[in-house]
């Protein structure tokens, strides 16, 4: 044993003496492990980041939520004669039996529409949400002045308004509007609170629109009916068209923990006895029923996907860079054949060369796989840092692991052992006495 770690002492050593006697040849030798490495590293972490910021966007909806939305039915000819305005969409009696589901915890009622606020001679159009106290939450809103709505607003009808950070700007550039008032359709609403500025969802599926909240205006949805009424006019240029939507949207929460398989089938089965509520008390397809949930799955599903792509396209860099090992060791094979023939008459076995020549691809590999590994590093937190300076707000999600590390390290030592192995084969077969003729 002990005999055993002197040779491997000192077959490392003399490795280590004869790379830096070729220190620009074994550099480009292993400059194809080194951009392995690092392009293994720099993909994955780039990759998961992307994903990630995908998948958080899925869950900023919540995961454990269920989504009914109006959805205007295409026009029918034969009606749209006879009707001025438009009959479509979620109604209160349609919100009432949600509230009977013993497995949805919370309703979070909607009313969307666009419409004009101002504020002595400004104006801002945006969308009007009327809502809940229950919005903020589900929605992650921030107040950064003031409050949110409260049960107490909706229960005495009062005319109070929450801006969005845009819409607050706008209206009030210079001055605090917490305490102020705007006008919305003749009537005046006192500013309760500011939102804090928030990235907007991205819209996820044909019935899922993004989601911009920094332009909102919310107030109650109780005073929004008595005040404003559920029929909308909208005027253009030589027309003039109305809407009658009760509620745009309903957001019902479902009391299930997203990382337990089974829990993630009550969402779906509330999902399904929703869709079939829906389908039963409406005659044409006006809603749209969204489970984030199922969006979740599927982006995890792709992510998995993405890293396997990534992670074959860079071990391809690997593949080349070991190539290069074998290469290079085989001109060394040539180059050293006097040597190896010294060491056979001296009574060295072809084990002892195998093994000699195979320390230094591997030592090689190994050198390569750290320098990689600092490489990569390097990528991921300098590609990002750059992108800010240059362009300024401009983010590269980026998530470094350890276990690409690790695993490209591993991989990098063992493509040493296999493209060094034939190399060290063919020095060990050599003839001693033709080797010692050798010039």
């Amino acid at each position: 044993m002990i005999a055993s770690l002197t040779k491997f002492r000192r077959n490392t050593s003399l490795a280590f003496r004869s790379l830096w006697l070729h220190k620009l040849r074994t550099f480009l030798s292993i400059l194809g492990i080194i951009i392995g490495v690092a392009s293994v590293i720099s993909l994955l972490a780039f990759g998961k980041g992307s994903m990630k910021e995908a998948l958080d966007a899925i869950k900023r909806q919540g995961a454990t939520n269920i989504i009914a939305r109006s959805q205007k039915p295409p026009d029918d000819s034969s009606t749209s004669s006879r009707t001025f305005v438009a009959t479509y969409g979620l109604t209160y009696k349609d919100y009432e039996k949600f509230q009977t589901l013993t497995a949805i915890t919370r309703h979070v009622p909607m009313r969307v529409f666009p419409k004009e606020v101002r504020r002595l001679d400004r104006m801002h159009n945006g969308r009007l949400v009327c809502t809940t106290p229950e919005y903020a939450e589900v929605n992650k809103l921030e107040i950064i002045r003031g409050r949110f709505l409260v049960e107490e607003d909706g229960r005495l009808f009062r005319n109070v308004a929450v801006l969005g950070s845009m819409t607050a700007d706008r209206l009030f550039p210079y001055d605090d509007p917490v305490g102020q008032s705007v006008v919305i359709s003749n009537h005046e609403f006192l500013v309760v609170g500011i939102l804090k500025e928030r990235m907007p969802t991205g819209g996820a599926g044909g019935s899922q629109a993004a989601e911009d909240f920094n332009g909102d205006v919310y107030i109650p949805l109780t005073t929004s009916r008595r005040r404003l009424g559920d029929i909308i006019s909208q005027r253009t240029t030589g027309s003039r068209s109305a809407e009658k939507v009760e509620l745009s949207q309903v957001t019902m929460t479902v009391d299930a923990n997203v990382d337990n398989p089974e829990e993630r089938k009550k969402v779906k089965a509330a999902g399904e006895l929703i869709k079939d509520i829906l389908e039963r008390s409406h005659l044409k397809k006006d809603f749209a029923v969204t489970i984030p949930l199922d969006q979740l799955e599927a982006a995890e599903e792709t992510e998995k996907n993405f890293e396997r792509l990534l992670a074959l396209i860079a071990s391809i860099s690997l593949l080349v860079g070991g190539i290069g090992i074998m290469n290079i060791m085989l001109a060394t094979v040539t180059e050293r054949t006097r040597e190896i023939g010294i060491r056979r008459a001296l009574g060295a076995k072809r084990r002892d060369i195998v093994f000699q020549f195979l320390i230094e691809a591997v030592v090689q590999t190994s050198i390569g796989g750290i320098l990689g590994i600092g490489a990569g590093i390097g990528i991921v937190y300098g590609v990002p840092a750059v992108a800010r300076w240059f362009e300024s707000g401009n983010n590269i999600p980026a998530v470094l692991q350890w276990q690409p590390m690790v695993i490209s390290f591993f991989v990098a030592a063992g493509i040493g052992v296999l493209f060094g192995l034939y190399p060290a084969w063919r020095a060990a077969q050599l003839d001693p006495i033709e080797a010692l003729r050798h010039e």
